[in-house]
């Protein structure tokens, strides 16, 4: 096990010190509970000072949201505590469905005003009348503890978010540089690619994460937050070009169609790309002419690996100009520079990106909360349990906590066992150690030794998702308050309902709730089918990088469940970008589709009516009649001698080679006169 470090150590000290900072001030102001200040310290401390003050600023709003929820709920309901309990149920659910389909560090706000309700209601539904006073001491405390530690986390030794942010940014486009010079390397490596492309997109995720924290930083990255959004979306169209490009490459380089002109421009690519601190505009300008100079001429008389090559070029140039731009935004974010650079895409390119919201996982979360939730406020009531509000608030919390996973009951087991663990600890503080302080000085050397060592654990990856629970759960059974008043039996009721509370809704949440990982796959893998046939159906399918960002976002989501599958990962990841690359010809397809003569236009119309059934249907692979389809599609394009039919051709030949990768090769049959037009490019 690796031990903690001076970082983390000082990032405990300043916890510590915040925490105790947030309890000083509560006594001063002699309210009954600082023992919420000092749990809401651990709670929102964070060893980056941005991600740290956008956490504290989500928990102060969920907090007052839940208490504002909270009065308008007990005082009118305390009487019918069926009625209470269902109200009460719902609304965490609701905040429950709302957090998971957010997936941003904004679900910090949905989870707070949810479980607030039930940290601050079900011990309260017997003094309704005080509710008012509890439900402001509660925001009070909870704005203390987060003023106390977000000062003491900005003054004292702070860690912007900014350099961690360039340095996982310079990680990331090492990774993508890395599988770019791979796919264009003469089959080198070709056993790492879908790992590296997973690898990828996963770290997307991450970026994107660090990123929402900018607004809230101290560096001078703070008003980076636009040039980071672009830098993420031109790596995330970086990996359909790259797949499209390995594709066509592996079928020339079969074929003996890589020429000695194809194979030097290769090499000066691959070389650029590996210079990453080579981003003039100048190189990018050469490479797209040498790229030109070995277009052949696409027209109806073009053999297959004519197409296959200028599809390669294409996704040439698409390389070049998005590693123009990732090495452009680079540099401007790494200068901190107030100027937009100089980019390569059209400003059509940078549209917003599509995200993934998953209704249904929302919706099956939800109403195990309620059912979960519901349980055991049904026990809690029958049996008369005086815990029970213990149990029904700590239950409800392990509910909100978890929602968004696949399979939430390990994780609340795991939360059980830091409970206990915390309820141990406070048990030698209460009746072993406190008993013998009287003064606020010795209460701070007390908690010294265990919170201190703690906070050295939740700043070290490997044991912050056990410590932090360890943590704010021990602050907060602890109860601190201006005199000692502890009673072992009471403690020990409150310790055994905290327990029977999670192990109960563990028990639940694993019989009405979870789901496995390949599970989960399936279904993102069927979101990303249905888009596809929503593409091939609608003439109208809108912008590209919306859907390939979606796309996107899907596989990051799989990416990580991938790790776990039984299945064949590799696989399950080609045929996921095989699909992507599928997508983007369709979509821009139907926006050049309209300009072909009527024949041609009858035949693809015909072909995106089966390509939407087959995407419709279960997973099956593709019959051989949607070849034919797509053959007799490419065959009456040919015959098309009044307009351009490159780009045409070309994303015919994508959709042919990412449904049919080892098919014969197309065969025209027609050879019509080339038509000349100006060349678009396409995806």
């Amino acid at each position: 096990m690796t031990l903690p470090g001076l970082r983390d150590w000082v990032f405990s000290i300043k916890t510590f010190a915040g925490a105790m900072l947030a309890v000083w001030v509560a006594l001063r102001l002699d309210l009954d509970r600082p023992y919420w200040a000092m749990a809401t310290a651990y709670i929102v401390a964070q060893p980056l000072a941005g991600a740290m003050r956008s956490k504290a600023v989500y928990r102060f709003y969920g907090t007052l949201i839940g208490s504002i929820v909270t009065l308008a709920l007990i005082p009118n309901l305390a009487n019918a505590p069926e009625l209470l309990t269902a109200a009460m149920a719902l609304w965490i659910a609701v905040c429950i469905y709302f957090a998971v389909l957010d997936r941003t560090p904004r679900s910090y706000l949905f989870l707070l005003a949810g479980y607030s309700v039930a940290l601050i209601g079900f011990p309260s539904v017997d003094t309704p009348g005080a509710m008012w006073g509890i439900a402001l001491a509660r925001v009070e405390e909870i704005a203390i503890g987060i003023a106390c530690s977000t000062l003491v986390g900005t003054l004292v030794f702070p860690v912007p978010l900014g350099p961690a942010l360039g340095a996982r940014i310079d990680s990331w486009i090492r990774n993508a540089a890395a599988l770019s010079v791979a796919v264009l390397s003469d089959g080198r490596g070709e056993a790492r690619l879908p790992a590296a492309r997973r690898r990828v997109a996963g770290d997307a995720v991450e970026i994107g994460m660090l990123a929402s924290h900018l607004a809230y930083d101290t560096s001078n990255l703070q008003s980076a937050t636009q040039p980071v959004e672009l830098l993420r979306q031109r790596v995330l169209l970086l990996l359909p070009a790259i797949s499209g490009i390995d594709d066509r490459l592996t079928t020339l380089r079969k074929n003996a169609g890589v020429t000695a002109g194809l194979t030097r421009v290769l090499e000066r690519i691959s070389g650029w790309i590996g210079a990453l601190d080579t981003a003039g505009h100048e190189h990018a300008h050469g490479l797209r002419a040498e790229i030109a100079e070995l277009e052949p001429a696409i027209d109806g008389a073009s053999g297959w690996n004519a197409i296959l090559l200028s599809g390669v070029l294409l996704r040439l140039r698409e390389l070049v100009d998005l590693f123009h731009d990732i090495k452009a935004l680079r540099g401007a974010i790494a200068a901190e520079r107030p100027h937009a650079p100089r980019l390569a895409l059209p400003e059509w390119e940078t549209g917003r990106p599509g995200r993934h919201r998953d209704h249904a996982m929302a919706l099956h979360s939800a109403v195990a909360a309620i059912v979960a939730i519901g349980l055991i406020c049904a026990y809690w009531i029958a049996a008369g349990w005086p815990e029970g509000a213990g149990a029904a608030a700590l239950g409800a919390t392990g509910c909100a906590f978890f929602a968004a996973q696949d399979d939430p009951a390990p994780s609340l087991v795991s939360f059980t066992y830091a409970v206990v663990i915390a309820l141990l600890l406070d048990a030698w503080l209460l009746f072993a150690v406190l008993p013998m302080v009287h003064e606020f000085e010795t209460l701070v050397l007390a908690m010294a030794p265990p919170f201190l060592l703690i906070g050295a654990l939740i700043s070290m990856p490997s044991t912050a998702r056990a410590a932090g629970p360890i943590a704010f759960i021990a602050a907060t059974e602890l109860a601190l308050s201006s005199s000692y008043s502890a009673d072992f039996a009471a403690y020990v009721n409150g310790a055994v309902a905290a327990i029977v509370g999670l192990g109960g809704v563990a028990l639940l949440i694993r019989v009405i709730r979870s789901v496995g990982g390949e599970w989960s796959i399936g279904r993102l893998l069927r979101a990303n089918r249905a888009d596809i046939a929503a593409a091939a159906a609608n003439p109208h399918p809108g912008h590209r990088l919306a859907f390939v960002s979606l796309m996107m976002d899907r596989l990051s989501l799989i990416v990580p469940r991938l790790a776990a599958s039984t299945g064949e990962p590799d696989s399950m990841s080609i045929r996921a970008m095989a699909d992507l690359r599928v997508g983007v010809n369709i979509i821009d397809l139907q926006h050049d589709a309209p300009r072909l003569g009527a024949p041609a236009r009858h035949a693809v119309d015909a072909m995106l009516r089966d390509l939407a059934a087959h995407y419709r249907s279960a997973g099956q692979p593709p019959a051989p009649a949607l070849l034919e389809r797509i053959d007799a599609a490419i065959a009456e394009v040919t015959r098309c001698g009044d307009v351009d039919i490159r780009d045409t051709l070309l994303q015919l030949a994508g959709i042919r080679r990412g449904l049919f990768p080892a098919r014969p090769a197309y065969a025209p049959s027609v050879r019509p006169d080339p038509a000349p037009g100006p060349h678009r490019e396409a995806a």
